[in-house]
């Protein structure tokens, strides 16, 4: 899939994993527009990368991502990419001191990590269905970000675990259902990247983080991230795979 002169979307496009792919694929020639919560653009200020429009939106709303694609639409470029890094990660235990886990907290992490997640996904396909097909019948690759803790969760993440094993267990059925319409459809699952969620953490705890991976022994950057989302884009047998960017760790209980 060529990225040069193509449309792409990045959700989270505001921050971290989404501002830095927004900017790769910029870089690359896409037209990008990233989607994101009004508050997160207004915080982003004038911090966007040439070629790359934000766009307020809600990922969990119908009316928010619809209004997006019809933005997207009207830019008269054919939507090739599709990138969700749009997600929560908040930590509770099933049973923890103040009483069980929240089931407001759950039902909020599942619907902005998996209702989020398949709402651009639906809505993406569409938009990408209704394009000129490229060579191989080629119309489309998405990309959905998942994490190491959909097979590795730790104490505490039983929400965000369980939410991101719904990302990566939907990959394969999804690259098979939009196999007929040209769309490819693959999963990233990081491990401890360094993104504005770590900024606030003592330089202590993000050695321990580090100390951590087998190697490199150092978080992941958001820029590798990026890296790897181009190399789906543009590996055009790669299709219903969830990848793991993770310096072989394999997180431990706590």
């Amino acid at each position: 899939m060529e990225i040069s002169g193509a449309a792409a979307v990045v959700t989270g496009g505001a921050s971290g994993l989404g501002a830095a792919t927004a900017a790769a694929l910029a870089e690359r020639g896409a037209v990008v527009f990233g989607l994101d919560l009004p508050a997160s653009i207004e915080k982003a200020g004038d911090d966007v990368p040439a070629g790359v429009t934000l766009i307020g939106a809600d990922v969990t709303s119908d009316a928010d991502v619809r209004a997006a694609m019809e933005q997207v639409s009207a830019a008269g470029v054919p939507l090739r990419v599709v990138v969700s890094c749009a997600g929560i990660g908040p930590s509770a235990r099933i049973l923890g001191r103040k009483g069980p886990h929240d089931l407001e907290l759950f039902r909020t992490v599942l619907t902005v990590n998996v209702l989020g997640t398949f709402n651009v996904l639906r809505l993406a396909a569409e938009v990408m269905a209704a394009t000129e097909a490229g060579p191989d019948g080629q119309r489309g690759v998405v990309v959905n970000t998942a994490s190491i803790a959909a097979f590795d969760g730790q104490v505490g993440q039983v929400a965000y675990a369980a939410s991101k094993g719904a990302v990566a267990g939907m990959t394969l059925p999804a690259a098979r259902d939009l196999a007929q319409f040209g769309i490819r459809v693959n999963t990233i699952a990081p491990g401890v990247v360094d993104t504005p969620m770590l900024a606030t953490v003592s330089d202590e705890f993000r050695a321990g983080l580090s100390a951590g991976v087998p190697f490199p022994q150092r978080l992941a950057t958001p820029a590798e991230f990026a890296r790897l989302v181009t190399m789906i884009v543009e590996h055009d047998y790669l299709n219903g795979e969830t990848i793991r960017m993770d310096g072989a760790l394999r997180m431990a209980p706590r």
